[in-house]
């Protein structure tokens, strides 16, 4: 419960912990972001890492002079771009047999199985698409890795979703963020943006839901 309430309190409050680093750890702050875009992106276990929230407060920061704009973005795009090859090849090598285990604690199959539905709806443009959702995010790579997506194909989707994903945010943290109402109420704007990104998966849930009563009807 403690762990929990931590981490609700990194979410809302990324400001001030992103700020705390940017002081304490200089450049080693796009290492630690790095990272945490890396994972997020790369490890189908840790799809509950800020994403789309991560990115408007490093660009608040930017915006501010407390971070380099260019260098953000490179490395962001980056770990984006790395965080999804890796995801792709993990589910093209392990994935077949993820469907064949229970779930586990960090691993739903039903985020596997919503993933699925979505690619089946958008095709290999779900690569792009999925970067601005949370969880689907982290999951699309994988799947295209087990659909056996070939990585020419993939490789061009990862790249220009990389780019949109952190160039969109990370600029709207820029021009935003500092805003005097933004900025006097950043935790409440972070809170809209993790709602607003789970709006559409949420949406697709009801309407699946939706569907398999009236199939059981």
């Amino acid at each position: 419960m403690e762990l929990m309430s931590q981490f609700i309190d990194l979410l809302l409050h990324l400001d001030k912990h992103l700020l705390d680093l940017t002081t304490h750890y200089g450049m080693w702050v796009y290492g630690i972001l790095f990272l945490i875009v890396f994972c997020e992106t790369g490890l189908v276990v840790t799809p509950f890492l800020p994403g789309d929230s991560l990115l408007f407060v490093t660009g608040t920061l930017a915006g501010a002079g407390l971070l380099n704009p260019g260098l953000l973005c490179g490395v962001l795009i980056t770990a984006a771009v790395l965080g999804d090859s890796l995801n792709y090849f993990i589910g093209r090598k392990f994935g077949p047999a993820v469907f064949k285990r229970p779930d586990a604690r960090f691993f739903k199959l039903a985020h596997l199985h919503r993933t699925q539905r979505f690619y089946e709806k958008h095709g290999g443009k779900t690569i792009i698409i999925a970067r601005f959702i949370p969880v689907v995010r982290t999951f699309a790579p994988f799947v295209a890795g087990i659909g056996n997506m070939r990585y020419a194909r993939f490789i061009a989707y990862n790249i220009i979703g990389g780019i949109a994903w952190v160039v969109v945010f990370v600029s709207a943290g820029i021009y935003f963020g500092n805003l005097p109402w933004v900025k006097n109420n950043l935790t409440l704007v972070i809170l809209g943006i993790i709602i607003l990104s789970i709006m559409p998966g949420l949406v697709e849930y009801l309407r699946h839901r939706l569907q398999s009563a009236k199939i059981r009807g």
